[in-house]
């Protein structure tokens, strides 16, 4: 599949407020700073359709775009920092959990997880109320440019051996890299394929 239109439809803080569109629904999200914005630029072949930023937490709103006018992406608040009150970060979280319970048209849920850290206790626990509360998920490594090839297994194994300690199947996962394309016609084709039996 190759994505030939994107636009940037709406932000909110409100899962109520979200484009009443009848499409299928893809969602990022992870750490700040893991590469959210990048990863949605990267598959729309757009540099400056999702705000990027060097600064943690600079996503706090839920953002919609249209995509080949036939599915939307949605770039969610990063968790785990954020230079804002803990207030204002409690309720960020709130609506954004909000959204992953309520959206009827969800997907998939991609989960953003920096390929060069060690197992991080925040995004493990995020993996798991994904999977108390059903809300179909996958793991997409990012920054894969920044490791060798066997780097990359060893990280993903120690991944692996974490989960394993509580999970009888393992999540599926995308190796990716905004930089370079890794993981970009992966995940295409999984949006693909699952764009064909929406209904």
């Amino acid at each position: 599949m190759e994505i030939n239109s994107s636009k940037f439809i709406c932000s909110n803080t409100d899962w109520k407020k979200c484009p009443e569109i009848h499409q299928p629904e893809y969602a990022f999200i992870g750490r700040s700073n893991v590469g959210k914005s990048s990863l949605i630029n990267c598959l729309t072949n757009s540099k400056k359709l999702a705000k990027t930023s060097g600064k943690p937490g600079k996503t706090q709103l839920i953002n919609h775009f249209h995509i080949n006018n036939a599915f939307l992406f949605a770039d969610l608040p990063g968790y785990g920092y954020a230079k804002v009150s803990k207030k204002d970060r409690a309720n960020f979280q709130d609506f954004t959990l909000k959204y992953l319970q309520n959206r009827k048209n969800l997907i998939c849920l991609f989960l953003l997880i920096d390929i060069r850290l060690s197992p991080q206790k925040i995004d493990l626990e995020f993996m798991e109320y994904c999977a108390i509360k059903k809300i179909p998920f996958m793991l997409c490594f990012t920054k894969a440019d920044k490791l060798k090839k066997r780097e990359i297994f060893q990280m993903v194994e120690a991944y692996e051996n974490k989960l394993f300690e509580s999970w009888e199947i393992l999540p599926e996962y995308f190796i990716t890299s905004s930089i370079n394309d890794i993981g970009k016609e992966e995940m295409l084709s999984f949006i693909a394929h699952h764009n064909q039996s929406f209904s």
